[in-house]
């Protein structure tokens, strides 16, 4: 059977329509991940789910172990994961509440373990493409049988956080052609890719970028946004899990091809 890994962000808990079978929990070399791994099925595909932040939320996300949580995907037989996260737009065309699906990033990430591979042995990933080709275009067929509109073709920019930017850092990422800022994209995505997985990102802006309205940010209004998206996103995800092919064609599961000095 598929097995395919979710990673819920702020406010997504669980997917209504999913039959749980089972939970795990896994022990890894790195630690232990946010929580337990809910097991359920949809139609013919395994699906395992995991809170980032734990269901507490209780893991700010420059604490959350992010090697043990892709560790732990790996270790379950997942060879695709769907990574739903909360950010905030910093281009003015993206509205809070609107979708956006990444398809480039930048790290400005500097205190967390990135890979799996600290020993003798070193491995340079490419990267060129940090998210999956295949799982996006699932994601974006999704969102047209779905009738949601998705916003393509957008770099995201990730922060460690767990204060929110100021004006002038959202002023340079502005200037420098990004489109939106969070806290959790890497490193997931680079050691989904050390682990040959599959790795996409839906991000929902739930709030403008410090500076561009110029008023407060708040992490009410993020919560407000995430649960008013909480239908919607659980009606995409499910679109996405029929689209995605059995077999992989993508260059993820060959990752390390090539890529050990």
């Amino acid at each position: 059977m598929l097995k395919i890994g979710i990673i819920g962000g702020s406010g997504i808990y669980n997917i209504q329509g999913i039959v749980i079978k089972d939970r795990k929990k896994i022990i890894t070399p790195f630690g232990d991940p946010s929580d337990y791994y809910v097991i359920g099925e949809h139609f013919d595909k395994e699906i395992i789910f995991l809170p980032r932040h734990g269901l507490r939320h209780h893991f700010p996300p420059h604490k959350i172990n992010y090697r043990a949580n892709i560790w732990g995907f790996k270790e379950l037989g997942v060879e695709r994961i769907l990574s739903i996260s909360a950010v905030g737009g910093i281009n003015p065309v993206l509205r809070p509440g609107m979708f956006v699906v990444p398809d480039q990033i930048i790290d400005m990430t500097k205190r967390r373990e990135s890979t799996f591979y600290e020993g003798e042995e070193v491995v340079h990933i490419d990267f060129t493409e940090p998210f999956c080709t295949e799982l996006r275009s699932a994601i974006l067929k999704a969102g047209e049988e779905s009738g949601i509109e998705l916003q393509k073709l957008s770099t995201y920019v990730c922060v460690d956080g767990p204060r929110l930017e100021t004006k002038a850092e959202i002023r340079i990422f502005m200037n420098m052609g990004i489109d939106i800022v969070g806290m959790t994209a890497i490193p997931e995505a680079n050691l989904a890719r050390e682990a040959e997985i599959c790795f996409a990102i839906i991000s929902v802006v739930t709030n403008y970028a410090a500076g561009i309205t110029g008023e407060k940010l708040t992490t009410t209004e993020v919560m407000k946004v995430m649960n008013g998206s909480t239908k919607k996103l659980e009606s995409i995800i499910k679109q996405v899990l029929l689209f995605i092919p059995d077999s992989r064609g993508c260059a993820c599961k060959y990752a390390l091809k090539d890529a050990r000095m």
